[in-house]
């Protein structure tokens, strides 16, 4: 049951805001056959958060504009997000580099898991931890897809590494 995933109690969504790449993923049907993938959430006037993911389908760019809030003001880490009108998914931030919010574990359910980073590429170390993590929360990882972002690293002069 999705209730017992906890959201991290620490948390500041001014550092969360900004541009989040998707190094791995369980697969979803709303991302079938996409690569590339990152999210950026900004702070809209009303105080609620715009949330834009975008990436390539079969090649092609696509993107979803959605909107998210905070759950409740009890539970730091854990927000609410939507991309079909005033239908809601639970978004629990499970792992965050609290100190430089350079990577994060997000999940809604046991079924849809993402992990972040800031870079096109995260550091094996970090994400064979948080890929461990998930699995002693009971995430079946052998499921995990790793996003590529390749050309997402080279168009930033990233060097690539094999994973």
């Amino acid at each position: 049951m999705a209730d017992d995933l906890k959201a991290v109690t620490t948390f500041d969504l001014s550092k969360y805001l900004g541009k989040w790449y998707e190094i791995a993923r369980l697969p979803a049907w709303f991302e079938k056959d996409m690569t590339h993938v990152a999210a950026t959430y900004s702070l809209k006037e009303n105080g609620g958060v715009r949330v834009e993911n975008a990436g390539l389908k079969n090649g092609k760019p696509k993107t979803a504009i959605g909107k998210a809030k905070i759950a409740n003001e009890a539970t730091v880490g854990h927000l609410k997000v939507a991309f079909f009108l005033w239908f809601y998914a639970d978004y629990k931030i499970l792992a965050l580099d609290t100190v430089g919010y350079q990577y994060a574990m997000v999940a809604s359910s046991y079924e849809y898991l993402w992990i972040l980073s800031r870079k096109p590429l995260l550091d094996q170390g970090i994400l064979e931890t948080l890929v461990g993590k998930a699995r002693e929360m009971g995430f079946d990882t052998s499921r995990l897809y790793y996003t590529p972002q390749e050309s997402a690293a080279e168009d930033r002069g990233v060097p690539l590494r094999a994973r």
